[in-house]
């Protein structure tokens, strides 16, 4: 079963076709810690594994899933090799965002011939329940996106893995999709990478924000969003802006140490009950000063929900032409301040919040103050 963002209607030409968001993976100092955090915290259930016990001698992979969300978390077994080398300078983080196509190899032929850089020749990996056939083209870093080919394999999810189980079961949180992944990229490469998934997957630019729509007395930032042709996987794409300080895209920069995945947006049906189990698993959000909600009937008129419990939790709520939505952000989930997630609820809305740039802004600002990096 493959992940899937929110729908919304095709364009009428597509013209790199691609069914939805199939798993994104991340490579880990320990996974078999890291599955731990993200079932306890995040209430998702391991359900396959690969690794040693397997046959497969350099890493070990950890399936994990909650509705239509499915990371897959892989960590090296020796100190030497790309994972080990990948997680010594990013720390723990996004490696693959992998994309769900009808043809693997057509996909990567047309991506290469439009300018991609290869990661992974197509390869067929088969087992009993028939074949999958996957590629890889580079992005922003060390970022790549797997093009995924499943219309011969009724497996649970990729040969090599097995199916586990454990008597250890969190109950879910109501994480139903990847809504959006925002990648962080260098002062004067927000354009470039623009153009790449313009011209290479056939992206469009939706949404573009301005160092004057996110910035604070102190940093600013730029951003452009990004959607595929049905409409069903968005890249936000940030770079820094000039301020009088560090933005928070420039410390994500240089603790990283070069692009990457800033945060993945997870879309819920009811983000109270969300994000009150999270944080009851301690899962830290941000939080903004509580004169935010005092003006939220002006800003974004009637909403359904009662104000104290988002003033309780901290949730944020923005208004576009149509409908609503409310949103959270965690702190980074690692020491290192770089991945962090945001939990979404749409009611209509089909935009990303520029309402709430401010107060987020400045909330970003005050822990980036209290690590001594502002």
């Amino acid at each position: 079963m493959a992940t899937a963002t929110l729908p919304t209607t095709a364009n009428a030409v597509d013209t790199f076709p691609i069914n939805g968001t199939d798993y994104i993976e991340f490579w880990v100092g320990n996974a078999k810690q890291a599955s731990h955090f993200y079932r306890s915290a995040f209430g998702m259930e391991v359900v396959a594994y690969r690794g040693p016990e397997t046959g497969v001698r350099d890493r070990a992979s950890y399936l994990l899933q909650q509705d239509k969300v499915r990371f897959v978390l892989t960590t090296p077994i020796r100190s030497t090799g790309p994972i080990a080398e990948h997680v010594a300078k990013h720390g723990d983080g996004v490696r693959d965002i992998a994309m769900w196509v009808d043809d693997a190899r057509e996909a990567f032929r047309l991506a290469v011939e439009r300018g991609a850089e290869p990661a992974t020749e197509p390869q067929v990996v088969k087992d009993e329940n028939g074949e999958i056939v996957i590629a890889a083209i580079r992005t922003y870093g060390d970022t790549i996106h797997s093009l995924v080919e499943r219309r011969r394999y009724n497996g649970l999810f990729m040969p090599g893995f097995v199916p586990v189980s454990s008597p250890y079961k969190a109950s879910p949180v109501g994480l139903k999709y990847v809504d959006h992944c925002v990648g962080n990229v260098e002062l004067g490469k927000m354009n470039e990478w623009v153009g790449f998934y313009e011209r290479v997957l056939g992206f469009v630019n939706i949404l573009t924000f301005d160092d004057k729509t996110i910035s604070t007395e102190y940093s600013a930032l730029m951003s452009k969003v990004m959607s595929n042709g049905n409409g069903r996987i968005k890249f936000p794409i940030n770079e820094p802006a000039a301020g009088k300080k560090k933005s928070q895209i420039d410390e994500y920069l240089e603790f990283h140490e070069g692009p990457g995945v800033q945060h993945i947006a997870i879309a819920t049906d009811d983000i109270i009950s969300t994000v009150t189990e999270m944080r009851s698993r301690g899962v830290e959000f941000l939080r903004v000063p509580t004169t935010y909600y005092d003006s939220i009937g002006d800003r974004v008129g009637k909403i359904d929900e009662d104000i104290e419990p988002l003033r309780e939790l901290g949730i944020l709520v923005d208004r576009d032409d149509e409908g609503y939505l409310l949103q959270i952000f965690s702190k980074p989930v690692q020491d290192r301040p770089t991945v962090f997630y945001e939990i979404i609820q749409r009611k209509g809305a089909k935009s990303f919040g520029a309402g709430n740039f401010k107060a987020l802004f400045e909330a970003l600002e005050r822990e980036q103050d209290l690590r001594g990096n502002l």
